[in-house]
């Protein structure tokens, strides 16, 4: 039996409670079917937190914000070892990392001993501590919000470690419209929290068996040999960009990983099951490939000079690379 109708009633649910990020709940449910980790890139009150919340709320499972800050620690996130002197033994206890929904909030401003425990987290599902391992749940969602307005004591994330972000999601502010319906929802949420306060939650959560079910029927979803080189195309396209169209010469210091590839492959699938279709497109691709490439490449600085961003350099590709 099909999962669809779980993650409908389950994008309903957020759309009750998030209102003007239609595509930002898109992406998050599309890093959740593709088991993979989620950086949200946007200004200070664009509902960043709330949405990784609400998702929390409505699967099975447990949810851990972590304030990231220039003193935070390794341990302050994997945990640490206690000395127990009743028996001169130590035993671990976990830090946060250990729930399946992780918020990794502001992550830029922790320092790089910090980002490295947290790679080793996201890239390899486990922690390790002194001389032991200990793995991580398997359901496991990071998503990491940054601010890219204030920059002064922030640390930039390396290369390798946004690699492992499945797909990167920039936001920006609502239109007038929308934020009139923020204003409304926010109104009724406050009334309706005053009513049900002494009434138990009885609205049912999504079981992690859903979410493990759903995820293998996405790779059963099909894709044609063309589309395959197409995905293919768009990713080498990156590595020598001059040979794709001449003008883009000199434009990318460094192209996509194969990682790139393996996230577009599973990106494309996700974005595919949530249409209700049993076969990738070519616009599948396209509607996916600038979360998962525009933190994946690096402009030379003669481009970022000219003012180009990486978005606008995935918009003018997907114009020079043929569709099938």
């Amino acid at each position: 039996m099909s999962q669809r109708s779980n993650f409908k009633t389950l994008r309903s649910r957020l759309e009750n409670t998030i209102v003007g990020q239609p595509k930002l709940l898109n992406q998050i449910l599309i890093a959740l079917l593709a088991d993979g980790h989620l950086l949200v890139e946007g200004a200070p009150g664009l509902a960043k937190t709330k949405t990784i919340k609400a998702l929390a709320d409505a699967l099975e499972g447990s949810f851990q914000r972590i304030q990231f800050t220039p003193d935070l620690l390794p341990a302050d996130i994997t945990g640490t070892e206690i000395y127990r002197p009743q028996d001169g033994s130590f035993h671990f206890q976990p830090g946060p990392i250990f729930h399946n929904i992780v918020l990794a909030d502001e992550v830029n401003r922790a320092p790089a001993k910090v980002q490295a425990a947290l790679l080793e987290a996201m890239a390899e599902r486990q922690v390790s501590v002194g001389k032991k391992t200990h793995p991580l749940p398997e359901l496991f969602l990071v998503m990491a919000t940054q601010n890219p307005i204030e920059q002064e004591g922030t640390y930039p994330l390396p290369e390798a470690q946004l690699d492992r972000f499945l797909i990167k999601a920039t936001i920006d502010y609502p239109d007038l419209a929308t934020e009139r319906k923020i204003l409304h929802l926010a109104r009724r949420e406050v009334k309706q929290a005053l009513a049900s306060a002494n009434t138990p939650d009885k609205v049912s959560k999504l079981p992690q068996a859903a979410i493990f079910a759903a995820r293998q029927e996405i790779l059963n979803i099909n894709m044609v040999p063309e589309v395959e080189d197409y995905l293919l195309q768009m990713i080498v396209a990156t590595r020598d960009p001059g040979k794709v169209h001449p003008p883009f010469a000199g434009q990318l210091d460094y192209g996509a990983s194969p990682r790139a590839t393996l996230a577009l492959d599973r990106c494309a699938r996700a974005h595919a099951w949530l249409q209700d279709r049993e076969f990738v497109t070519p616009d599948d691709v396209q509607m996916v490939l600038p979360d998962v490439l525009q933190h994946r490449i690096g402009l030379s600085f003669a481009a970022e000079a000219d003012g180009l961003t990486p978005l606008d350099f995935i918009e003018e590709l997907l114009l020079q690379v043929s569709a099938p």
